[in-house]
């Protein structure tokens, strides 16, 4: 089958950072797996870390692509949800072969029913950063999504304009928050209010006094999406007593978790949305029932997909320019590629 995958870790730019191989069909689905033709993709930042990490020179061939849409072709006997042809869409494990491949098997108990109202391409850009952004909300942190209750409250998104940044904005306002985004560019600025940012304020800017102009004294919550270093000392300022601040980034070096955050009993979250499946967790099943209800709330309008481009089709020079422009800080929302050549 045709695949993208890597045979060594190299820069970008190098033409032999992801090549198009032939490799075997992963065959007859066996447990809990689905096997899945894969229609669509979309290119997140732990696709160049694990492309750029450490690997054994005789280490074979390694398939990435952590977010797809596709169609099952076949079930495993444990399987239940799913029966051959439906349309799905997931992350999948950071730990199996990934989705740049024809022919993907992926445990059916983190694949969710595609949305109706979507293309592939469209569904593909949803479900890494979907689930990582409401597992840190409504699993980790313990916010309610339904009933408003979070009115009043402000939430700050540091990195807005990004995979997750987009899905937090979205999910943060049907709970009810005022949401506050941060973006630098014209560009990324008008994607934040069209995810449905109230406000938007620059990140390269000093954050207090940018708040307090718009009459934010204190932030209820914040996800710090970009760069966990950077914005420690100020969200330790900014945060509300009993805050929460979430975390996706592991931090370059060492942080002084004492005061103000002690002082404050701020909570910190961190998320990893690849957890469930890596562990193995006994609740691995919730990210098949949140892909399945945020399908319905996409064909019902109250979500959209956060795609802003497709590249073409999937093959390893399109995947290269994805993963090129990634690592350059330059993606607005989700890159997508559709189609095998």
């Amino acid at each position: 089958m045709k695949t993208v995958a890597l045979t060594r870790a190299l820069p970008i730019d190098d033409p032999a950072a992801l090549l198009d191989l032939e490799l075997p069909h992963p065959g007859q689905p066996s447990g809990h797996d689905l096997l899945v033709q894969v229609r669509a993709v979309s290119v997140n930042p732990v696709d160049t870390k694990q492309r750029r990490a450490a690997r054994a020179d005789d280490a074979p061939p390694r398939v990435l692509g952590f977010d797809a849409a596709g169609v099952v072709e076949a079930v495993g006997p444990e399987v239940t949800a799913f029966a051959p042809g439906d349309e799905v869409y997931y992350a999948g494990d950071v730990t199996r072969p990934g989705c740049n491949a024809q022919w993907q098997h992926v445990d059916a108990r983190v694949v969710g029913r595609m949305p109706t109202t979507l293309d592939f391409a469209d569904a593909a850009a949803l479900p890494l950063t979907t689930l990582t952004a409401w597992e840190l909300l409504f699993d980790r942190m313990r916010l309610y999504f339904d009933d408003c209750r979070h009115r009043g409250q402000t939430l700050l998104v540091i990195g807005g304009a990004g995979g997750v940044g987009s899905m937090a904005i979205q999910l943060a306002r049907h709970a009810g928050f005022t949401v506050v985004a941060t973006a630098s560019r014209p560009a990324s600025v008008d994607w934040c209010r069209r995810m449905g940012a109230q406000h938007v304020i620059d990140h390269h800017q000093p954050l207090p006094p940018q708040l307090q102009a718009l009459g934010i004294s204190a932030v209820n919550v914040a996800l710090n999406l970009a760069d966990t270093d950077a914005y420690w000392d100020v969200l330790g300022e900014l945060m509300a007593p009993q805050g929460h601040v979430g975390l996706i980034v592991e931090p370059r070096g060492p942080l002084r978790i004492g005061d103000p955050y002690k002082a404050k009993c701020i909570s910190l979250h961190w998320e990893f949305m690849f957890a469930r499946a890596r562990f193995g967790t006994a609740d691995m099943v919730e990210q098949h029932r949140i892909l399945n209800r945020v399908a319905s709330l996409v064909d019902a309008g109250e979500l959209r997909s956060t795609a802003n481009g497709t590249l073409g089709a999937i093959n390893a020079a399109n995947l290269r320019e994805a993963h090129r422009q990634l690592e350059a800080g330059s993606v607005i929302g989700k890159l997508t590629l559709a189609g095998w050549e």
